[in-house]
């Protein structure tokens, strides 16, 4: 997957979209993923502007090596494009598929000829848009795929960060074993990112677990597991779908109700370290609030 930022001369805002990009995906391990940057406009070799690179290295990200250059014609044809304008969307329009042009957050304003200030309050814009670009790549990068012997270690790994009684490996591979389990691994860019475990038993199906990875949290991958899992029940002609939750954990709670689960219980001191009640929650499977729920 090849992600570039475009802006006009390639020397201000893409660099910094380029460079503080990277260090994200640095942090997250990801290794998969091309990033560069161009301009619409570029004279190639130009040097990147002193202030886009003093601003840069507030975040730790040396941008001073970079070179501009134009946006190459072929890179159209299957890169992800996010323009720092509309005015960059726009000029792209004709020549790009709509599902692979993207504004950079509303719009990032030119600093071009500005202060130091001015291109500082320019790479707050970009890294808090960035946020919309790692959900766009994770969403676009993530295949759901049934549970391999060779995920089991790195699930057992997210299971020991997720949980206090954690799923041990020989549990897990078990479950390989069981004609009654469906267990599904999300794989984000080549890495395991999360995991769903589903017991089906006379057309009712029970969440044993679900976890991602503290890396991938909230940016998708526990509803694209969910709705993975809901679907193939559908298809093995479950009528129901039951899980229990921490009654602590609202977050999880939120993602349930948004998905259709209804609470239909409480199971006191359901769980240990620590103690505490799991809510009960519920959902009926049909084909159509399926589709209702996906749509």
């Amino acid at each position: 997957m090849r992600v570039i930022f475009v802006c006009t001369g390639n020397t201000c805002r893409s660099p910094l979209a380029e460079g503080l990009f990277k260090d994200k995906l640095k942090k997250l391990n990801i290794t998969d993923i091309e990033v560069t940057s161009a301009g619409l406009a570029a004279f190639a070799g130009d040097e990147v502007s002193a202030n886009s690179v003093n601003t840069a290295l507030n975040y730790g990200v040396d941008i001073s090596a970079h070179r501009a250059r134009p946006l190459s014609p072929y890179e159209l044809e299957d890169s992800l494009i996010f323009c720092l304008s509309a005015s960059h969307y726009n000029a792209l329009v004709p020549f790009v598929d709509k599902d692979r042009l993207f504004i950079l957050g509303n719009g990032i304003s030119d600093p071009y000829g500005g202060t130091q200030e001015i291109y500082d309050r320019c790479a707050e814009e970009i890294n808090k848009a960035l946020d919309g670009v790692l959900k766009t790549v994770i969403r676009l990068g993530t295949e759901i795929v049934p549970m391999k012997d060779g995920h089991i270690a790195e699930i057992s790994s997210i299971e020991r960060l997720c949980f206090s009684l954690p799923w041990s490996e020989n549990a897990l591979r078990d479950e390989l074993e069981n004609e009654n389990a469906h267990f599904l691994t999300a794989l984000t860019l080549g890495r395991v990112s999360g995991y769903i475990g589903i017991i089906e038993i006379c057309g009712e199906a029970d969440v044993t677990n679900v976890a991602v990875h503290p890396d991938f949290r909230r940016l998708g991958i526990g509803r694209k597991l969910l709705d993975t899992a809901e679907s193939e029940a559908v298809q093995r002609n479950c009528k129901s779908i039951t899980l229990e939750v921490r009654e602590s954990n609202t977050a999880a709670i939120r993602l349930y109700s948004g998905n259709g689960y209804e609470t239909v219980g409480i199971r006191k001191n359901f769980y240990e370290k620590p103690t505490e009640n799991a809510v009960l929650m519920t959902k009926q499977l049909t084909e159509l609030n399926y589709e209702n729920t996906c749509n």
